[in-house]
C-alpha cells in the first residue's frame, strides 16, 4: 500500500458516513413503525474470552484501563506497556514499530510484535508505532494462549480494546504542548443517531521535534466507529482505522569501546537529507453479535488491515567507531507492504450436566498475512560520520537502484485455519477445572523475486491447555495452568524444514482482593521452556535448534488504599537464558548456554500513586509514578555489553477548572536520568527521553 491519498481518505469517510446516515434513517423509520422507544443491549463481547471474572480465571491478566493510561499520560503503546513489568522493550526498528517481549520472550525480530485488537490478530504489519487515541484499554494477557488464540508468543498476548460508540451525546477536544516543540490535538466525539444507531469519531494530529538532533515527526490518525442495535439481542459494530506517520529512521547512538555515554543522547547519526520514512494504515473491523438467550451467544467478525512503510535511511554500520571517531554507515531504501485478513466465528454459553456447570467456548477462525518486502542497500560507497563532531551531508547520498544495489525482493504468505474449544467446569462451588485445545492447519509460501524461486511449507499443530481454580473465599483464589504454544518461523520451507517455534508453560498463582475489595491483585510464578528457536548451523544454513527458558515471579496490585489514595504496582523478577549453545543467525557468533536473552531485565517495577484532593472547591489529582528497569544484555552475540539499569520518575497534576474544562501538567524523567531503553547491538542503542514537560487542556461538551 502506497501513501493514502486525500481522495482515498475522503472516499472511505464518505462511504462510512453514507452508511451511517442511511442506516440511521432506516432504523429510525423501523423503530417508529414498531413503536419501540429504546433498545437495550447488554454489551459487546470479545471473542476467545468468555464470561469469567478475574477470580475465576486460571491465568494472570492485567488490564490497563483508560483511567490508568490517563494518569500516566500514555500516548502510544510503548508508554502503556511500560506500566506492566512483565513487558520489556525490544529493538523498535529505528522508532518505526512496536517491539516487546512478554515474560522474557520476543517474537520474530524482523517484524513488529503481534498484538490483538478486540480479539483480532491485528498488530502484524508496518503501520508505525501504535497510537492510543482510539484505544480504551490495554490488556496484558500473560501465559500461553494458543489453545484459544492460535499461533503467538509463549510469554503472553497484548490485546487493545478500542473506543466504541455510546448512546450518550458527548465529546472532548484536548490540546497539548510539550517539550521539544511537541504539539498535539485529540478529538473524541460520540452521539446517538437514533434509538438504535450510534457513532463515534476519534482522531489525533501531532507535530513534534525531538531531543534527537534534526529528528522531527508528524503523525495523524482517525478512528470512526458505528454500532447498530437491530433489537435487544443483536448488534453490529464497525470500526475503521487510518493513520499516517512521517518518522526519520533513527538507529540511536553507539557505544565506543563498549562504553555508552561518550556521545550525547541527542546525537543523531543518520542523514537528515534522507527525509522521513512514511507509514500508512487503513483497516476495517466488523463484528456481529447475537444473544440467543441469557446464556448462549454467537459472535462473527471480519478484520482487514493494509499497512505500508517506505523511505530512505542512512544507518550505523557494525564495524563501530575508529580511533579518530569515525563511524561507517550504509544507505537503504525500503518499500514494505502487508495485508492481514482475519475471519472468526464463535459460540459461547453454559449448561449443566450431572450437577456440573459447563461454560463453553467453541469456534473457528482463519487468517492470511501477506508480507511484501522490497529493499535496496549500498555498503560500497563511504558514508563516514564523526560521532564527536558530525557534519551532515558531507558525502553525496549514494543512488540506489535494483540493478546495482539489490537486497530484498520477496513475498511471504502465511495462512492458517483453526478450530478451538474450551470448557470450564464448576465441579463444586469452590473448584473449577478448565480444559481447552485448538487445532491449527497452516501453510507458508515464500516467493523470492530476485532468484525467481518459490518454496512452500505446511504443518498442523494441536495446542492444549489445562487449568484449575480453587476459591478459598470470595477474596482469595488459587490457580494453576499448563499450556503449549507455537509460532511458525518466517522463511520456513520444505527444503530447510524449519519446524515451528514451540513452548511449554506452567504457571501457579493467587488472585486476591484486599481492603474490602477496594484492592485487587495477582501473584504468579511461571516457568516457560522454548524450543526450535531459529538459528544457523556451521555452514550458516537456517536451522531450528535453539532452546531457552524463562522463570520468574510477578506481582500486580491496583485499587484504593483509602477513599482518596489509589495505587498501581507491577513488579516482575525474570531469569531468562539460553539452554544450549547455538549460533546467532545475524552475526554468526556462538552464543553460549546460560546466556542472557536480549533486552530482558532481571527485575522491573512500575509504580503509580494518585491522591484525590481539592483546590478552591474543585477536584485536584496529584500523581506520582516511577519505572525501574534493571541492567540488561544489550548485544546477544556479546554478553559483555550491558545496558545500565535506570529509574525514571514522573509527577503530574490534573485539575478540573469546571465541568467542561480540565487542565493537566506533567513532568517526565524528573531527575533527568540518562538511560537506554533497548538495543540490538552496541551500534544500535536507543536512548531514553531526558527531562521533559507537557501541558494540556481538555474541553468537554
Amino acid at each position: 500500500m502506497k501513501n493514502l491519498s486525500a481522495q482515498t481518505i475522503l472516499l472511505c469517510s464518505s462511504i462510512f458516513f453514507a452508511l451511517t446516515a442511511n442506516t440511521a434513517l432506516a432504523q429510525t423509520d423501523e423503530t417508529e413503525n414498531l413503536s419501540i422507544e429504546n433498545i437495550v443491549v447488554t454489551g459487546t463481547r470479545q471473542a476467545y474470552r468468555g464470561e469469567f471474572t478475574k477470580m475465576e480465571t486460571p491465568q494472570s491478566e492485567l488490564s490497563i484501563d483508560a483511567e490508568i493510561l490517563g494518569n500516566a499520560g500514555a500516548l502510544d503503546l510503548n508508554q502503556a506497556l511500560d506500566l506492566s513489568s512483565s513487558v520489556s522493550r525490544q529493538n523498535n526498528f529505528g522508532g518505526l514499530w512496536n517491539s516487546f517481549s512478554v515474560r522474557g520472550f520476543v517474537g520474530d525480530e524482523n517484524l513488529p510484535s503481534n498484538y490483538l485488537v478486540n480479539g483480532f490478530n491485528d498488530g502484524r504489519g508496518f503501520g508505525g508505532s501504535r497510537d492510543l487515541s482510539g484505544v480504551e484499554s490495554v490488556e496484558v494477557l500473560k501465559g500461553p494462549r494458543a489453545a484459544l488464540f492460535g499461533r503467538g508468543e509463549p510469554g503472553g498476548t497484548i490485546n487493545l480494546v478500542t473506543k466504541r460508540p455510546t448512546f450518550e451525546k458527548e465529546g472532548e477536544v484536548k490540546l497539548s504542548l510539550g517539550s521539544f516543540d511537541n504539539y498535539r490535538t485529540d478529538v473524541d466525539w460520540t452521539s446517538p443517531l437514533s434509538d438504535a444507531v450510534a457513532i463515534r469519531i476519534v482522531g489525533f494530529y501531532e507535530d513534534a521535534d525531538s531531543f534527537r538532533d534534526t529528528v522531527e515527526t508528524k503523525k495523524q490518525g482517525l478512528s470512526p466507529s458505528l454500532v447498530i442495535h437491530f433489537n435487544e439481542r443483536s448488534q453490529l459494530v464497525y470500526g475503521l482505522e487510518y493513520s499516517h506517520q512521517e518518522i526519520p529512521f533513527d538507529r540511536g547512538v553507539v557505544a565506543i569501546n563498549g562504553k555508552l555515554g561518550r556521545i550525547p543522547e541527542s546525537r543523531f547519526l543518520g542523514e537528515p537529507g534522507d527525509d522521513p520514512i512514511e507509514t500508512d494504515v487503513l483497516g476495517h473491523q466488523i463484528e456481529f453479535q447475537h444473544d440467543f438467550n441469557d446464556t448462549w451467544s454467537a459472535l462473527v467478525g471480519i478484520n482487514y488491515r493494509d499497512t505500508s512503510l517506505e523511505g530512505f535511511a542512512t544507518e550505523n554500520g557494525f564495524d563501530g567507531v575508529d580511533e579518530y571517531g569515525y563511524l561507517g554507515r550504509f544507505r537503504r531504501y525500503r518499500d514494505y507492504d502487508a495485508t492481514y485478513h482475519v475471519f472468526r466465528a464463535e459460540l459461547s454459553g453454559s449448561f449443566d450436566t450431572g450437577g456440573l456447570q459447563h461454560r463453553v467456548i467453541v469456534g473457528m477462525d482463519s487468517d492470511k498475512f501477506e508480507n511484501d518486502q522490497f529493499a535496496l542497500r549500498d555498503r560500497s560507497t563511504p558514508q563516514l560520520i564523526n560521532v564527536f563532531d558530525p557534519v551532515y551531508g558531507a558525502y553525496p547520498l549514494p543512488p540506489l537502484d535494483p540493478v546495482n544495489t539489490p537486497n530484498i525482493d520477496r513475498l511471504e504468505t502465511q495462512e492458517s485455519m483453526g478450530l478451538y474449544i474450551q470448557d470450564q467446569i464448576s465441579v463444586t462451588d469452590k473448584l473449577d477445572i478448565r480444559v481447552g485445545a485448538r487445532f491449527d492447519d497452516y501453510k507458508q509460501e515464500l516467493k523470492n523475486r530476485r532468484s525467481n524461486s518459490s518454496s512452500k511449507y505446511s504443518e498442523t499443530q494441536v495446542s492444549p491447555q489445562f487449568g484449575v481454580v480453587y476459591h478459598v473465599s470470595d477474596a482469595l483464589a488459587f490457580y494453576a495452568v499448563y499450556g503449549e504454544n507455537f509460532r511458525p518461523l518466517s522463511g520456513a520451507t520444505d527444503e530447510n524444514d524449519l519446524d515451528p517455534n514451540e513452548s511449554k508453560s506452567t504457571e501457579v498463582g493467587i488472585n486476591f482482593t484486599l481492603n474490602d475489595g477496594a484492592l485487587e491483585g495477582t501473584l504468579a510464578i511461571f516457568d516457560i521452556e522454548q524450543t526450535n528457536i531459529s538459528t544457523v548451523d556451521a555452514d550458516f544454513l537456517a536451522t531450528a535448534i535453539g532452546e531457552a527458558e524463562s522463570q520468574g515471579i510477578e506481582l500486580d496490585l491496583r485499587g484504593n488504599i483509602t477513599d482518596t489514595l489509589s495505587i498501581w504496582v507491577s513488579y516482575t523478577f525474570i531469569d531468562a537464558k539460553t539452554k544450549n549453545a547455538f549460533n546467532d543467525p545475524d552475526f554468526g557468533r556462538v552464543v553460549p548456554a546460560g546466556a542472557d536473552l536480549l533486552n530482558i531485565p532481571e527485575q522491573q517495577l512500575s509504580l503509580q500513586l494518585v491522591q484525590q484532593t481539592q483546590l478552591a472547591g474543585k477536584a485536584l489529582q496529584l500523581i506520582g509514578g516511577l519505572v525501574y528497569v534493571d541492567d540488561r544484555n544489550g548485544f546477544f552475540s556479546d554478553q559483555d555489553f550491558r545496558l545500565p539499569s535506570y529509574t525514571t520518575v514522573q509527577i503530574a497534576a490534573n485539575y478540573d477548572v469546571s465541568k467542561s474544562l480540565s487542565l493537566r501538567a506533567e513532568i517526565n524523567n524528573l531527575f533527568d536520568e540518562e538511560y537506554y531503553t533497548n538495543s540490538y547491538a552496541d551500534v544500535w542503542v536507543q536512548p531514553g527521553t531526558p527531562f521533559n514537560a507537557r501541558l494540556s487542556a481538555t474541553f468537554r461538551y
